[in-house]
């Protein structure tokens, strides 16, 4: 039989971050996470200014990426969860 081997208490930080951001959150994204992301690579070279304005709101969570609906004529958005931050309006 296989011995029980030993789980870490850590939580990863995305992990956190999908606590604490849930379907329905308002966001906007945080521009030193996004800089130099793989998902900053795959866009526009000068990402829009309202993706770190806010706010977008969250539809769906599967596992570390949240798809984005933001109030604007503009297609709905994957990214992963580390990359975004709770919105507020001051």
């Amino acid at each position: 039989m296989a011995e029980p081997t030993e789980q870490s208490n850590e939580i990863p930080e995305a992990s956190k971050a999908v606590k604490s951001l849930r379907k329905g959150a308002l966001i906007r994204v945080n521009r030193e996470a996004f800089s130099g992301s793989v998902e900053s690579k795959a866009s526009d070279p000068i990402p829009p200014d309202y993706l770190f304005q806010g706010p977008g709101e969250i539809l769906l969570i599967k596992g570390d990426y949240a798809q984005i609906r933001w109030r604007r004529p503009v297609p709905d958005v994957w990214l992963r969860v580390d990359q975004l931050e709770a919105w507020s309006a001051g």
